[in-house]
């Protein structure tokens, strides 16, 4: 995956702008479909009914995870000297995204459904849970992080200074 990154952002500096916006152009339909797979391919073995059951485990998790994101920008931020608005809203930019946790669930799920099955359903069900969630909720305050640090039009004021 790293020598795909490497790769894919040294061949986007390396050719000009016009030829990389052609080459995006043509590329994103296949991106689109690769992604629509692979989420497909994560959420296809997820039993949904666990979800209803994972309850205390979800609200657990849910807050765990958040409140790990949220003090973990913060100290990295505090350490690094970053700006305030860095220290202060990064953690919720950062919420969302939880798709690591659905690989890591197919591997965990693997390992434990031999031994303890009833583990493997209870982490299922909690990790599937925790996804839906997190992808409505979580979305929604990472907008709130973004608008709080006065990030939305960022970019078109620094580049009409620029002009």
């Amino acid at each position: 995956m790293l020598i795909g990154m490497a790769f894919s952002a040294a061949f986007a500096n390396i050719i000009d702008q016009h030829t990389l916006e052609d080459v995006m152009w043509k590329f994103n339909p296949l991106l689109g479909i690769s992604m629509i797979l692979v989420i497909l391919n994560l959420g296809a073995p997820l039993d949904y009914h666990l979800i209803l059951g994972a309850g205390l485990y979800t609200a657990v998790y849910i807050i765990s995870r958040a409140c790990g994101k949220y003090f973990g920008a913060y100290f990295g931020s505090s350490v690094t000297k970053a700006p305030r608005t860095v220290k202060k809203f990064l953690g919720f930019t950062l919420l969302p995204h939880s798709g690591v946790s659905l690989v890591f669930t197919g591997i965990a799920v693997s390992v434990q459904s031999g031994p303890a099955p009833e583990c493997a359903q209870i982490i299922q069900g909690t990790i599937a849970a925790a996804a839906v969630i997190n992808e409505i909720i979580a979305v929604i305050m990472a907008k709130k992080g973004f608008e709080w640090a006065g990030e939305f039009g960022a970019e078109k004021s620094e580049s009409a200074s620029e002009n």
